[in-house]
């Protein structure tokens, strides 16, 4: 479970999150909406151990700043913006299975195929030629591979088509039921389907927790 306790984040002196505190137990699967500059990415950011803070985070019993190598190997994530990666999609795929326990080459492969992607007459590619929707779905496939116990995803569907939409939602449906899922997007819609708590952010702060 995750346990945030009076998180306060700055940048620039402007107040990101200001006081945040959140319990996330074993299974929850949570919209986390808002509007640009909420405060949604910031959060995400600080579970995954990124940035230094006030107040307190606890993921799975850890400190996700002071243990990040072990918490991330629990952790799925697929960013909002994807990041220029140098490699091909083959040399990306077996990186991520090498640095993952969990992960393995076939699985990546196979979990793309069931989003319809076709990683095998695109191995060469590199990764920032991609277009956005194939960028998204190969991120998505690596995040799923792991089998995490935190599966975070930031604006997941904004670069996919309907197709790719449709076989998402389907693998998510289709996730452990012990999962702890956070989807974070501008709208909760399409995501309600698919989860048990709506959590509403607003200048750093919780407006709905339902």
């Amino acid at each position: 479970m995750i346990e945030i306790q009076e998180i306060s984040k700055k940048f620039s002196g402007q107040v990101v999150l200001d006081k945040f505190s959140l319990t996330i137990d074993y299974s929850d699967k949570i919209a986390l909406i808002g509007p640009n500059g909420a405060g949604k990415t910031t959060l995400i950011r600080i579970i995954l151990g990124h940035y230094q803070h006030n107040g307190s985070i606890s993921v799975f019993g850890e400190n996700p700043r002071k243990n990040r190598i072990h918490v991330l190997d629990h952790i799925g994530f697929v960013p909002q913006y994807p990041p220029p990666i140098a490699m091909n999609i083959k040399e990306l795929v077996q990186f991520s299975a090498k640095i993952s326990k969990r992960s393995k080459v076939e699985k990546i492969y196979q979990i793309a195929d069931d989003l319809k992607l076709d990683i095998y007459s695109n191995e060469k590619k590199p990764f920032v030629k991609l277009s956005g929707g194939m960028k998204q779905k190969l991120l998505i496939a690596l995040a799923l591979a792991k089998d995490p116990s935190l599966l975070i995803m930031d604006e997941p569907t904004a670069n996919l088509d309907l197709e790719g939409r449709e076989a998402f939602f389907l693998k998510l449906k289709n996730i452990p039921k012990e999962t702890i899922i956070i989807l974070s997007s501008h709208r909760s819609d399409e995501l309600l389907s698919l989860v048990n708590r709506i959590i509403e952010m607003n200048c750093g702060k919780i407006v709905v927790n339902e």
